[in-house]
């Protein structure tokens, strides 16, 4: 599965990609009950088929314990969308989260031109991200991120290559926290890939998502 390259940004800084995973089990074993205990959530969440999700080293700069997950929308064998997702505890605190624990995440997809030229969808995406959390009745605070369109056009010898247009969103948010002080990191795991699929232009996955606007289909697979 390709990984979601790039930097990721946690609402006061940016967050290199992992390099190295040395050390993440022993480290593991130390972590907190709140943070064992989320990371076991999110490892038993279910999932919409279309989404792959594996574990991947995560970063070590960010906070005391941090967890990730790669995932990619797959329909037909073809891919769709990808992004991370970064779960990180500082079981002291941090001011900007206005809690313990906090989600960060990068997703992106390839666009056709004219929906990438539209005016309106940097706020129809980020809307994409905060509908996905109301829609399943989770409890957030601190949102903070980016949406960013890019388009490429291919001049002499690659002037036979169709323009490509790609849309990135960078965000992060601070799950509330429930008993014992751990957040429902699976729902909101499932949220997130509700926005990977959003992104990906795949119908909704239930009744409950019927009014959320979803991109239409993009002409074919993301290339890496």
């Amino acid at each position: 599965m390709a990984a979601a390259q790039g930097r990721l940004s946690d609402g006061a800084g940016g967050m290199d990609d992992a390099k190295e995973g040395q050390g993440n089990e022993s480290r593991a074993a130390q972590a907190p009950l709140p943070f064992r205990a989320a990371v076991d959530a999110l490892r038993t969440a279910r999932l919409r088929p279309q989404v792959e999700v594996e574990q991947v080293p995560p970063p070590q700069r960010l906070a005391p314990f941090t967890y990730a997950l790669e995932a990619a929308v797959v329909d037909d064998e073809q891919e769709l969308a990808d992004g991370r997702l970064v779960l990180l505890h500082d079981p002291a605190g941090h001011d900007a989260w206005r809690g313990t624990f906090r989600l960060v995440t990068l997703v992106r997809a390839e666009l056709e031109p004219e929906m990438a030229a539209d005016p309106l969808l940097p706020e129809v995406c980020w809307s994409w991200l905060t509908g996905a959390l109301q829609a399943r009745g989770l409890a957030y605070g601190e949102p903070s991120g980016t949406v960013t369109r890019a388009s490429s056009h291919y001049f002499g010898g690659l002037s036979a290559r169709p323009a490509a247009s790609q849309i990135e969103i960078r965000a992060s948010w601070s799950p509330r926290e429930g008993l014992g002080g751990v957040p429902d990191t699976a729902a909101h795991l499932a949220s997130w890939c509700d926005l990977l699929a959003q992104v990906a232009g795949l119908p909704p996955a239930g009744p409950g998502d019927a009014s959320v606007v979803t991109l239409p289909q993009r002409r074919g697979p993301q290339s890496h």
